[in-house]
């Protein structure tokens, strides 16, 4: 009796709980939004692909849903989609900085610098204004912040401006941190290896599934108050020899 009327208890918690997640149309954004929809959350999910979004929306059942499309780069449509989200459902109690973009070959002799300029600033500069546009909300709930970093953040690559901008996350992920001790707020670096996403023309062999990342996610969600999971570092198991 006492274990249905904790999971019960659990259930009403959570319908009242509200995820927005940034980079959610596809890959571990989309997986999340699943992972965090059967566990009950009501959902905000921004991305530039607003036709993605709307089919995920349909997906999980657009009562629960809002779908925003947002360029993370750009702080007038971040804070367009933390007020969509406070007037929909009244409050925001965790946010997935997810948006990214991948790298180009060449290293740092020949990969082009164009490219580099849309990854830095969606990487870094974006998941910055992320987090101004939505503290204020994430105060007033005592929240919970989590990044997409990389294991590429935490080891070096030869010529890789992508692992930069990833080292670049774990530094705004220590940082914040200790800018929040104190108010409640938890943070969680989510810092998976190689992960069969849209990333990649072709899937890579070895590599985690998206849905890998989202079960982290969710386990960090669910720890109790007194718990902050800092960082999860996700690895695919190599293959046998």
């Amino acid at each position: 009796m006492l274990e249905i009327e904790g999971s019960l208890a659990k259930e009403k918690r959570m319908q009242h709980r509200v995820l927005l997640i940034t980079g959610a149309s596809t890959g571990i954004g989309a997986a999340t939004a699943r992972a965090a929809s059967r566990e009950g959350y009501k959902l905000v999910l921004a991305a530039r692909s607003r036709e993605k979004l709307t089919a995920l929306a349909e997906e999980l059942g657009p009562e629960n849903v809002l779908a925003i499309g947002c360029d993370v780069t750009s702080m007038e449509d971040q804070q367009a989609m933390v007020e969509q989200a406070m007037e929909r459902f009244g409050r925001i109690d965790a946010v997935f900085a997810n948006a990214g973009r991948g790298g180009s070959p060449g290293g740092f002799s020949g990969a082009d610098h164009e490219a580099w300029r849309e990854m830095i600033l969606t990487n870094i500069y974006g998941v910055g204004l992320t987090l101004q546009a939505s503290l204020p909300a994430l105060r007033r709930s005592r929240g919970h912040v989590l990044l997409t970093g990389s294991a590429a953040g935490r080891t070096t690559i030869p010529g890789s401006m992508y692992s930069a901008t990833k080292w670049a996350v774990s530094g705004i992920g220590y940082n914040l941190r200790e800018e929040l001790r104190g108010s409640g707020i938890r943070v969680t670096l989510i810092e998976p290896g190689m992960v069969n996403t849209p990333f990649f023309d072709e899937p890579p062999e070895h590599a985690l599934e998206d849905r890998d990342i989202a079960n982290a996610v969710t386990y960090a969600l669910a720890q109790p108050e007194h718990v902050d999971v800092n960082e999860i570092l996700i690895r695919p198991t190599p293959p046998r020899e």
